[in-house]
């Protein structure tokens, strides 16, 4: 798709089906669970629900084309892409290295069901990540974090996994391709949680892997067909149907982003804040040269758990809820899941609201009565 584009563009042209007279704009739902088959004993591109679907063809084409991707795969969640990425990637004897303060249930899959098959896990800071891949076979980085919002250098961190030898995979949840887009920094492989906010609605599960490197792709592709961790043809027809507005969306909660963190840093209630596009943020450097936007997260730390449940109850617009990139503001107190962060820390996910009508309404439920 051309540079020329604006995020809105890329995101409409992405989803729009051919322009072929009599057909329709928007792609339809195919909702099948088997195909008829020619009388050939052909390898029919369409046999089995649970080895290809037309829905799914367009959705992976239209991912691929905004992670600037020779192609992608679609799974049932970001956990299953990301299982699928790191089974196909690792085997016994290998050293996979994850980032300690990225998302917990990665820590926790990894521990659980590759270690006992025989992979050595190591887990680092993402500050040290860099210097963790001289050793490493496989490095998962998630950049920005979740839900800390450091930023991981990625062409220093490719350049040292390839001098390696070893494969890189970026988590590219939190910024989207929107934000950034890792294959283009030097990773192999980009894993992602379609739930958040490329689908934007709070009401879908879905992930993806994309990448340049085909044998790679045929190698997850394989993983996706033998657990059985495929997307439901609906839920890539809902996600197709949400993606054209994922430009506009992210456009919004970004501002919102940027301007919640600011107003936040300087309120006597609030101890920390943490926002890539904040100037003064220790991940602003690395985050100007590889991002094009900072996202829409920002990490607070209030007095304590009592603090974050005041602030959702004395707002009209804020919800709590785990998960994030939806339309509505919300607000995720790490510590209950967890997660090794004080009790008073929240990640706020911003949504798509007015933004005068969120900071007057986050200040008058950090104010109080």
């Amino acid at each position: 798709m051309s540079a020329r584009f604006g995020d809105s563009t890329r995101s409409v042209k992405a989803v729009s089906a051919q322009a072929v007279p009599g057909h329709p704009v928007a792609p339809p739902a195919v909702l099948a669970a088997t195909f008829h088959l020619s009388d050939d004993d052909a390898a029919d591109l369409d046999a089995y629900g649970r080895s290809s679907n037309p829905t799914w063809r367009q959705l992976e084409s239209a991912l691929a084309e905004l992670e600037a991707a020779a192609g992608a795969l679609v799974f049932s969640s970001g956990m299953a892409a990301i299982s699928a990425a790191l089974c196909a990637l690792t085997k016994p004897g290998s050293v996979l290295v994850l980032p300690a303060d990225g998302y917990y249930q990665v820590r926790r899959y990894a521990a659980e069901c590759l270690v006992p098959v025989g992979v050595t896990v190591e887990e680092v800071s993402s500050a040290q990540i860099c210097d963790a891949a001289a050793g490493a076979d496989v490095v998962l980085a998630e950049t920005p974090t979740n839900p800390g919002l450091d930023v991981v250098d990625l062409q220093q961190l490719a350049t040292a996994c390839h001098r390696r030898g070893a494969r890189l995979i970026v988590d590219n949840t939190t910024a989207t391709p929107l934000g950034q887009q890792p294959l283009a920094l030097g990773a192999d492989l980009v894993v992602a949680s379609a739930t958040k906010g490329l689908s934007g609605h709070s009401d879908l599960l879905a992930g993806y892997v994309a990448t340049d490197d085909s044998q790679l792709l045929a190698a997850i592709e394989r993983q996706r067909l033998l657990a059985g961790a495929i997307l439901g043809a609906f839920e890539a027809w809902l996600m197709l149907r949400s993606l054209g507005s994922a430009g506009l969306r992210f456009e919004r909660q970004c501002h919102n982003a940027q301007a919640l963190a600011t107003m936040l840093r300087d309120h006597p209630s609030v101890q920390a804040v943490r926002y890539p596009g904040l100037p003064d943020d220790p991940a602003r450097p690395v985050a100007a040269a590889q991002m094009r936007r900072f996202g829409g997260l920002v990490s607070v730390e209030l007095a304590d758990a009592a603090a974050v449940h005041a602030l959702v109850r004395g707002s009209e617009l804020l919800i709590a809820a785990t998960s994030f990139g939806g339309i509505h503001t919300s607000v995720d107190r790490r510590a209950r899941w967890g997660e090794p962060v004080a009790d008073g820390f929240a990640r706020i996910s911003l949504g798509i609201e007015d933004t005068d009508d969120l900071l007057a309404d986050v200040e008058r439920a950090l104010t109080g009565p």
